[in-house]
């Protein structure tokens, strides 16, 4: 065997399955077709926050007159702003490249294809091929924006997440369809920068995933700031031309059109499964996943995947913990399976969304006898001086054991707050311990102690 380990693909499972395989000893390549870091770094999860910082700057400057500033003349720079992105990526993936050097990992450009247990082909640019063997091949290929049947993406008009990050000038007008991380994120961004943006959900409510109360109160922060929020809805049919889109839509009332420049499609991702030689080896896959065992073996010895390609939360710090747990397995390690169940979630908008665990829809619907606390943000002293008062926290418990079910968040900076509620969750804290755990004052995350304290009607500030 040439190695011990190969990995196909180079995001954040990949990268991080490969660092941690070789910290234990283990011979390691990875194998990526484009650039080191995969979709997080390049494509995701690092430049679109660097837009997103941007646009958060720009707002800034907007309201600096509320800080006592005046700031006069200021404008946003699109093509800088896009350039500064890139950048960002760019600095990231020579990071990533950095830590395959220092960890004496072989880096092998080309797109690789399974061609049995333990035996990978990789071509390189030029149409050259050549077979490299392991004791056991990672399968970390990621994912890509889903297409609705209907309304195919040109890149152009009708774009993808990558397009929305290197259009080449800013659209006046914006159709975002969907509005999970992605869509929500990039509406704001565009919105806060000038464009007329129109958000499209075919569910009730927008960000579908996160507990009713949280989804209200982003659709509230996302009218204030002048952008059309429309759930319900349908886009059934988006007609292009020379001069932009016609999006046609139906909701309750009937059915509608919107003009725009662009439409953005953020309807989902698909994994890469495709053309990697999964059926030629025989590796099990369902619903466009590959079917892994709990330490992400497929049902072929030797060949495993994590990721975007398996099932589970889609998310970069998923991924990771896939690789560490699937490498320290192969290792002849004992780790502990993955508890999907207190997994962080974050959108990166304005306000922030962060949350774990049930939402209070679903600890209802599990049978539970629920405590639950709120603090809102305009009660909170650092929230007020920070000039951000919108938003709050909520915590669910259950009433029998103070167990944390689950925990919500939308304000600033929330993203860095729910590491709290996760390993509380995590280490089975209880409310009333908490409660009793002193938090540093002026925070916002004094608002985690006083929405527990809440839930147990002792809460100080409210």
């Amino acid at each position: 065997m040439d190695f011990d380990l190969i990995v196909l693909g180079s995001g954040p499972g990949g990268y991080v399955a490969a660092i941690r395989a070789s910290q234990l000893g283990l011979k390691t390549a990875i194998v990526e077709r484009e650039s080191l870091g995969g979709i997080c770094l390049n494509w995701g999860c690092i430049p679109t926050k660097a837009l997103l910082k941007s646009a958060q700057v720009f707002d800034y400057l907007n309201h600096a007159g509320d800080y006592g500033i005046t700031v006069s003349d200021h404008k946003a720079d699109f093509k800088s702003i896009i350039g500064r992105s890139r950048d960002v990526a760019g600095s990231m993936s020579k990071g990533v490249e950095f830590l395959m050097k220092k960890n004496k990992i072989e880096v092998i450009i080309g797109t690789g294809k399974l061609k049995a247990a333990g035996k990978l082909e990789v071509t390189d640019d030029k149409g050259k091929s050549k077979e490299v063997t392991a004791k056991s091949i990672i399968v970390a290929t990621g994912a890509r924006s889903r297409e609705l049947p209907h309304i195919k993406q040109d890149g152009k008009k009708i774009i993808g997440y990558r397009e929305a990050m290197t259009l080449p000038t800013q659209p006046k007008k914006m159709v975002v369809m969907g509005s999970g991380a992605i869509g929500s994120e990039f509406a704001y961004f565009y919105q806060t920068l000038g464009t007329e943006v129109t958000l499209i959900e075919y569910l009730d409510n927008i960000v579908p995933v996160e507990d009713e109360e949280v989804s209200k109160q982003l659709g509230r922060s996302f009218k204030k700031s002048g952008m059309s929020v429309m759930t319900g809805t349908e886009v059934t049919e988006v007609k292009t031309s020379a001069k932009g889109c016609t999006v046609n839509y139906k909701d309750k009332k009937g059915e509608g059109t919107i003009e725009c420049d662009v439409v953005l499609s953020a309807v989902g991702i698909v994994a890469n499964i495709e053309n990697i030689g999964l059926e030629d080896v025989g590796v099990a896959t369902d619903r466009g996943k590959i079917m892994v065992n709990e330490y992400y073996e497929t049902n072929i010895p030797g060949v495993f995947a994590i990721g975007d390609c398996v099932p589970g939360q889609a998310l970069a710090h998923v991924a990771s913990a896939e690789g560490i747990i699937c490498v320290e397995k192969i290792a002849g390690q004992s780790p502990d399976a993955l508890d999907y169940g207190n997994i962080p979630g974050c959108t990166y908008c304005s306000p922030e969304v962060a949350s774990v665990g049930l939402t209070e829809k679903a600890a209802k619907e599990a049978g539970y006898e629920l405590k639950i606390g709120k603090f809102p943000f305009s009660a909170s002293g650092k929230a007020k001086a920070s000039g951000h008062s919108d938003g709050f926290v909520k915590l669910i418990f259950d009433a029998k054991y103070g167990e944390l079910l689950g925990g919500h968040m939308i304000g600033a900076n929330v993203t860095e707050l729910v590491a709290e509620l996760v390993a509380v969750r995590k280490l089975e804290t209880t409310g009333h311990e908490l409660i009793k755990t002193v938090h540093p004052h002026p925070t916002m995350s004094e608002a985690i102690m006083e929405a527990a304290a809440a839930a147990y009607d002792e809460v100080i500030h409210l």
